[in-house]
C-alpha cells in the first residue's frame, strides 16, 4: 500500500471514529437529560430541571456536527457495506436523540408545575414508568457504542413494558379528573409528561432498530410489541 493511500484510509478510519465518538457524547447527554428531568420530578428538583434544559443546545449542535460529517463521509468517502449502512444509520439516530433531549426538557419545564401540586394526586405510577425508560435508554446508548445487536433487540422488547406502563398511568390519571376535579390541572401536566416519556420510549426502540440493521444488514419486524396488540413503526403523534 502506498503511503497516499495509507494516509487516505487512515483519515477515513479516523473520521468514523470520530462520528462514532460524537454519537456517543449525544447519547450520554440525552441519558443525562432524561436523569436530570426525572430527579425533577421524583426530588422536586428545580436545579435539575433548569440542567435538563440548559443541556439541549449541546444535543442540537451534536446533531448539526454530526449531520455534516456523515455527509461528508457519504460525499467523498464512498463507502458501502457495513460503513454506508453505519453512516446513514447515524445520521437517523442522532435524530432520534434529538427528539429524545427535546422531550426531556420538556418534562423538566413540567415537572416544576406538578411539583406546585404536591400531594394532590401520586408520583408512584410515573416515576415506575421512568424507571424503565431510563434503563432501556441507557441499554440503547450502549447498543449503539458497542454495535451490540443483541442489546438492541432486548430494548426492541422492551418497549411493550413502556407502553404498559403508559396505558396503566393514563387510566389512574383519568381517575383521578374523573373523581376530583382539583386534580385536573395537576393530572394533565402528568398526562403529558408520561405521553413524553412514551416518546421517548418509542425513539430509543427507533435507535434499536437502526444499530440492529446497521451491524447485521436486516431489518426487524415492522410492527412492534405493544402489550396485546401490536403498533408500527410511526407510533402515535407526539405533543
Amino acid at each position: 500500500m502506498t503511503q497516499e493511500r495509507s494516509h487516505i484510509v487512515k483519515s477515513y478510519e479516523q473520521e468514523l471514529d470520530q462520528l462514532r465518538a460524537m454519537m456517543a457524547q449525544m447519547g450520554q447527554i440525552v441519558e443525562e437529560q432524561v436523569g436530570l428531568a426525572l430527579d425533577a420530578i421524583a426530588k422536586h428538583d428545580e436545579e435539575a430541571a433548569d440542567e435538563a434544559a440548559r443541556r439541549d443546545p449541546e444535543v442540537d449542535e451534536l446533531e448539526r456536527e454530526v449531520e455534516g460529517l456523515g455527509i461528508r463521509l457519504l460525499a467523498l468517502r464512498s463507502p458501502m457495506g457495513p460503513d454506508l449502512r453505519e453512516i446513514v444509520s447515524a445520521l437517523k439516530i442522532t435524530g432520534d436523540l434529538e427528539r429524545m433531549g427535546d422531550y426531556a426538557a420538556s418534562i423538566a419545564r413540567r415537572a416544576m408545575k406538578v411539583a406546585s401540586e404536591e400531594g394532590k394526586v401520586s408520583l408512584s405510577g410515573l416515576r415506575s414508568m421512568g424507571r424503565l425508560v431510563r434503563e432501556n435508554l441507557h441499554r440503547t446508548v450502549e447498543a449503539v457504542v458497542n454495535h451490540d445487536p443483541h442489546q438492541a433487540m432486548e430494548v426492541w422488547h422492551a418497549d411493550r413494558g413502556v407502553d404498559e406502563h403508559y396505558l396503566t398511568l393514563f387510566r389512574e390519571l383519568i381517575t383521578y379528573m374523573m373523581e376530583d376535579p382539583r386534580t385536573i390541572r395537576s393530572c394533565t401536566e402528568l398526562l403529558f409528561i408520561a405521553k413524553n416519556l412514551e416518546r421517548i420510549g418509542d425513539h430509543a426502540t427507533n435507535i434499536a432498530e437502526r444499530v440492529f440493521y446497521a451491524v447485521t444488514g436486516d431489518n426487524l419486524p415492522t410492527l412492534r410489541p405493544r402489550g396485546g396488540v401490536r403498533k408500527s413503526q410511526q407510533g402515535p403523534p407526539s405533543e
